[in-house]
C-alpha cells in the first residue's frame, strides 16, 4: 500500500504508539512529520542518488548547479555529457559512473519507472540494486519518498540508527541487521515509523538531551 497523505501518516502512527508508546512520545515532542514525498522517475532517483553522503547544504549547492549547467535533467542528454562537464556540476567519479549506468538502464528500458510504480516492493527493490552503484539504501529511500510504499524501513541509514538508539535508550547504535530486528513489530507501518524517528532526531540535534 501506498502513502498519499498526512491522514495515511496518522493512521500509520496510530497502530505504532498502540505497539510501542514510544512513538506517540516522540510525536508529542515533534508534532506530525513531514509527508516527505518527492518526484518521482528519472529526476526522482538522480536526486537521491546526487545527494547520497552529502550535507543538505553540499546536496543542494550541487543539485542546483546541475540544474543551471546541465540542463534537462534527462537520461538522453546527461548520456552525452562528457566527464568534464559532469565533474564540474560536483559530480565525483563514483558518482559519474552511477549517473552513466542510471542513463544506460533507462535507455535500453532495463530501468522502466511505470512498471516500478506498478511492481511490489522486493521487485522494485532487486530492478533497482541491479544498476551499478544503486545499493539498498539508494532503492529504499527512493521508495519511501517517490513511490511512497508504507512499509519500508531504510535500516542502513545513520541518521535513522542514531534515532533509534536515542529513542529506545540503547547501549550502542545499531547496524543495519539490529535495525531490521528492531523495526520488525512495526509492518506494515515502518516508513511512517521512520518519518517520525527522523524527525526525533532532528529534534534531537537541535535540543540535545
Amino acid at each position: 500500500m501506498v502513502i498519499r497523505s498526512m491522514r495515511d501518516v496518522e493512521e500509520g502512527i496510530r497502530a505504532l504508539s498502540a505497539i510501542e508508546p514510544r512513538f506517540a512520545e516522540c510525536v508529542a515532542v515533534t508534532g506530525l512529520p513531514p509527508l516527505r514525498r518527492a518526484e518521482g522517475g528519472f529526476t526522482g532517483l538522480l536526486r537521491i542518488m546526487v545527494e547520497q553522503q552529502l550535507s543538505t547544504a553540499s546536496a543542494a549547492a550541487i543539485w542546483r548547479r546541475m540544474q543551471e549547467s546541465l540542463a534537462p535533467l534527462t537520461p538522453e542528454s546527461l548520456g552525452r555529457r562528457g566527464d568534464e562537464a559532469l565533474r564540474a556540476a560536483g559530480l565525483s567519479r563514483p558518482k559519474i559512473a552511477t549517473l552513466r549506468a542510471l542513463c544506460a538502464a533507462a535507455a535500453d528500458g532495463t530501468l522502466d519507472f511505470d512498471l516500478l510504480d506498478r511492481a511490489g516492493d522486493e521487485e522494485v527493490m532487486e530492478r533497482l540494486t541491479t544498476i551499478r552503484g544503486i545499493g539498498p539504501w539508494t532503492a529504499e529511500i527512493y521508495m519511501l519518498s517517490c513511490l511512497g510504499r508504507r512499509d519500508v524501513w531504510p535500516a542502513g541509514d545513520l541518521a535513522l540508527q542514531v534515532a533509534v538508539e536515542r529513542t529506545f535508550e540503547l547501549e550502542a547504535r545499531p547496524d543495519a541487521k539490529r535495525m531490521r530486528e528492531i523495526g520488525e513489530p512495526w509492518r506494515p507501518w515502518r516508513a511512517v515509523a521512520a518519518r517520525v524517528l527522523w524527525s526525533y532526531y532532528r529534534a534531537l540535534r537541535t535540543n540535545p538531551r
